[in-house]
């Protein structure tokens, strides 16, 4: 199991909590200090079964200086993520081919 993880985030932190609790100890991405390829995220979508967009913080200034109101192609979407990585929703957890997303941290009892 792998976690794609902010540790100021409340959130993430519960869904880390929540994961260990149950005896799993999962390999711990903070994707703020590595960021990941693109490659990776367009795998952690299609595993999510969402689109590029869905995956973006859309309350960041980033995104609200940057990308609001913006048509974007999927490429496009999965660049400003690496580009600006805060806008990647968190945390997101991997097991296998399947995802979620931590929002809330009971989602990930679909992968427990």
């Amino acid at each position: 199991m792998k976690i794609y993880h902010n540790p100021r985030c409340r959130k993430s932190r519960e869904t880390l909590a929540m994961i260990e609790a149950s005896g799993i100890r999962p390999e711990v991405v903070e994707y703020l200090k590595d960021v990941p390829s693109a490659e990776e995220l367009k795998g952690i979508i299609l595993k999510l079964g969402i689109s590029a967009e869905a995956l973006i913080r859309k309350g960041e200034s980033e995104y609200k200086e940057l990308y609001k109101g913006k048509s974007l192609s999927e490429e496009q979407w999965v660049q400003a993520m690496i580009n600006h990585p805060k806008l990647i929703e968190r945390p997101i957890v991997i097991k296998g081919d399947r995802a979620v997303l931590g929002r809330p941290p009971e989602n990930v009892e679909r992968l427990l």
